[in-house]
């Protein structure tokens, strides 16, 4: 039976489990055995608390507790006086009293940002860095990532043990990286929290065509970095980024899960709060940047664009074509130049967007991008061409993972038939 204390629990572990396994791995320096120290913690609030009470800083009676049972390690380790060497502390003192922890916890959002640079350790995959992101600062379990990403839950818990054994492996430090290895340990961090929010709001395969519990996660991290990292135009970029993206979700189905393009969208059921957060980061973002704007910031310029037009018609492509373009001199990538395809289509016409399309057929890396026939479909289809825009909508479809996606392609094709048969 669950009860109000139980409740109680699970949404005062939601709100603290990142900021414990933050302030345990400083205390520990290791992220693993950091994660098991918390899960024990919740144990003993899970047993004490229903006939306790939950106490009045459940926060720091997390870490109290955790704390403690570091210790009792500690001691029942063979190599208690090295470890008490590298933690630099006289562990031997009685357990710290609630006020102690409070005022050690006063630095837990630089625990946060360490918390964070290490589950997005370039020694670990890309599949690694976002499944112990997600069960380190998300707070899901495995068998939620399972779900979310569409794998086993085996392979997501394996993903999670085999990632925390590189970290203590490579004995990768708990700090924040300096200099220009921040730059690159930031884009790191960064490519994971917009990998996880991209499969939310369009998930790669599946039923659904969107995973609006994912986008969530990588938004209140974003938020998190942001509110950490105060001073980094990237940062506040990909928040505004998401922030925009996200505005759009209530639009984005139809009543049956059904994907609605944004041409066909209804303004006015965007959210026009995030829309307003998004504008404000952006804002932030662009009177931080020192020199040319990095690539989050200029992606989020792009969404902007969206956001400002009350209708499709109002849009401004030639400005939207001309970010793409500075986009791909930040970021060189086919898929950047297949997106600055459909912005010329729609700025200068649909030849226009072609001409650049045809160049991408022979890119490799889009050999098997399904949205490279989604483009020139549309393309062809607008330049009165309905039985080669039928054949590329029929590719994209056998391309696409993602169910309601290819109905709409099939249903696409179908229309281009239809077409033909009518002339």
């Amino acid at each position: 039976m669950v009860t109000d204390t139980h409740r109680a629990i699970e949404a005062v572990w939601r709100i603290e489990a990142a900021r414990l396994i933050a302030g345990l791995a400083r205390f520990v320096r290791d992220v693993g055995l950091a994660e098991e120290l918390a899960q024990d913690a919740l144990v003993a609030a899970l047993e004490q608390w229903p006939g306790e009470g939950v106490p009045r800083n459940p926060g720091a009676w997390l870490m109290t507790t955790a704390k403690r049972r570091a210790i009792d390690r500690i001691r029942r380790d063979e190599t208690f006086r090295r470890k008490l060497q590298e933690l630099g502390r006289d562990l031997e003192e009685s357990s710290p009293d609630i006020g102690a922890v409070v005022a050690d916890d006063d630095g837990i959002g630089d625990d946060l940002l360490r918390l964070v640079f290490v589950a997005c350790h370039p020694v670990l995959s890309a599949e690694a860095r976002v499944a112990l992101t997600l069960r380190l600062l998300g707070g899901l379990t495995t068998d939620e990532i399972a779900r979310a990403f569409l794998v086993p839950e085996p392979t997501v818990a394996q993903r999670i043990v085999r990632a925390k054994k590189t970290l203590a492996t490579a004995q990768v430090p708990f700090e924040v990286p300096r200099g220009a290895e921040l730059a690159a340990r930031l884009g790191s961090v960064l490519e994971v929290v917009y990998l996880i929010f991209n499969e939310g709001y369009a998930a790669t395969a599946g039923d659904d065509w969107m995973r609006p519990g994912l986008c969530a996660d990588a938004l209140r991290l974003g938020r998190v970095l942001a509110r950490l990292a105060p001073r980094e135009p990237e940062v506040h970029g990909l928040v505004a980024l998401m922030e925009i993206q996200a505005s759009r979700a209530a639009a984005r189905t139809g009543p049956g899960g059904e994907p609605i393009l944004l041409a066909d969208q209804n303004r006015a059921r965007w959210d026009q709060l995030l829309i307003r957060r998004g504008l404000a980061a952006l804002e932030r973002a662009e009177t931080l940047i020192d020199g040319r704007p990095g690539p989050y910031v200029l992606q989020a310029a792009i969404v902007a664009c969206h956001a400002r037009a009350r209708r499709f018609a109002d849009t401004d492509w030639q400005r939207i074509a001309g970010l793409y373009e500075r986009l791909a001199e930040a970021m060189p990538s086919p898929v950047v130049e297949l997106n600055r395809a459909v912005a010329l289509s729609m700025a200068f016409g649909p030849a226009a967007g072609l001409a650049l399309l045809d160049q991408l057929i022979a890119v490799p890396a889009l050999r098997n991008y399904h949205l490279l026939p989604v483009a020139r479909g549309d393309f062809l289809a607008k330049l009165g061409r309905p039985a080669e825009a039928r054949a590329e909508f029929e590719r994209a479809a056998a391309l696409t993972r993602n169910e309601r996606e290819r109905t709409v392609l099939l249903g696409r094709a179908a229309a281009c038939e239809q077409e033909m048969h009518d002339r």
